[in-house]
């Protein structure tokens, strides 16, 4: 079976622990090798991993002509650059989210993949294509919940390492597009729609200066999502949503454990139904179903332009935290 060629453009803690095991659980898979901006940090996780090659520099890992797609977990403020560079060396890229620090900065990058239009180009949102999120959207579609009214999200944890980038705000750091840009996701996936207006609260850390603590509520034309999302608080995500007629709460929404079932809660007339779903990896879903789009030429899961759309309510939220009022999504301010 042929198989797409992977470089992975980074060390990150989610690449080395998460999204490279995955990937190499998945079919249509081969990681090649890995880079980093040292050789000696690219040698030493490619012998952690079992990767035939590393790479000391990003430049040099797109050279690479094995290589036929590059997946980037680098620090918010590089996605951006790194996956126009790497588009155009000829590279399929799956970018992890936020796509990017703002709309302006997606919008380019969305021009750049319209450009290349025989390349793949995806944000990674990963829990989207897990079976517990499959059943979610399925549930609420065939109208088992009734009318899709309300969602309401918690997703937190305590961080305050100065050294960690989600503590840095200058180069994209914070909990709204840290952790934030999963409801905010999530609330557009269920409804297949946009919210018309939003409204932000935001709280800063006074010492790192990013967001710590933010609220939101996302008006759409046929309900509500409600979501709060900390980064000094205690760790815990849950999801709820809320129909006419019945409800689905979805016990580990985000970080789906790779190595035991998973489970949501589907409340309609007649009871309770308990859905439990295998053990699968979530990361390796999404890399065997990027593959397949590369494989067979046929769209990805989630076009770029849901990419551009997520930032644009995450922007939205911002503007709305700082000016205290309702914010449309899509408007610029001044």
């Amino acid at each position: 079976m042929k198989q797409v060629r992977w470089g992975i453009m980074g060390v990150a803690k989610i690449a080395t622990e998460k999204v490279i095991p995955g990937m190499k659980k998945a079919s249509l898979v081969e990681v090649v090798g890995i880079a980093s901006r040292t050789k000696e940090k690219a040698q030493q996780a490619a012998s952690r991993l079992g990767l035939p090659a590393s790479y000391g520099s990003y430049e040099d890992l797109l050279a690479d002509e094995r290589i036929d797609a590059v997946y980037i977990p680098l620090p918010n403020h590089l996605h951006v650059g790194w996956s126009i560079k790497s588009l155009h060396a000829g590279k399929h890229v799956l970018c992890e989210k936020p796509i990017s620090l703002n709309v302006a900065e997606a919008e380019k990058l969305a021009a750049a993949g319209r450009e290349h239009p025989r390349l793949k180009l995806m944000e990674a949102f990963m829990y989207r294509h897990h079976p517990q999120w499959v059943k979610a959207r399925q549930l609420v579609q065939e109208g088992k919940i009734g009318q899709l009214r309300t969602i309401q999200t918690l997703f937190s944890y305590f961080n305050r390492n100065p050294l960690d980038v989600r503590n840095q705000a200058q180069i994209g750091g914070g909990g709204l597009m840290d952790i934030g840009c999963y409801p905010i996701s999530l609330s557009r996936f269920l409804f297949a729609a946009e919210p018309n207006r939003v409204m932000g609260h935001v709280e800063y850390d006074p010492d790192f200066r990013t967001d710590r603590l933010a609220s939101g509520i996302l008006d759409f034309a046929e309900g509500t999502a409600t979501f709060t999302c900390g980064t000094q608080i205690a760790p815990y995500q849950r999801v709820h949503i809320v129909g006419t007629q019945g409800r689905i709460e979805i016990e580990i929404p985000f970080n789906a454990p790779p190595d035991r079932p998973c489970r949501l809660w589907h409340q309609h007339a007649a009871g309770t139904e308990e859905i439990v779903f295998e053990v699968c990896d979530q990361y390796g879903i999404q890399a065997e179903l990027f593959s397949r789009a590369v494989l067979e030429d046929t769209p990805v899961p989630t076009p770029i332009d849901d990419a551009v759309a997520n930032m644009r309510v995450i922007e939205a939220l911002f503007r709305s935290g700082k000016n205290r009022t309702w914010e449309g999504v899509g408007e610029r301010e001044a």
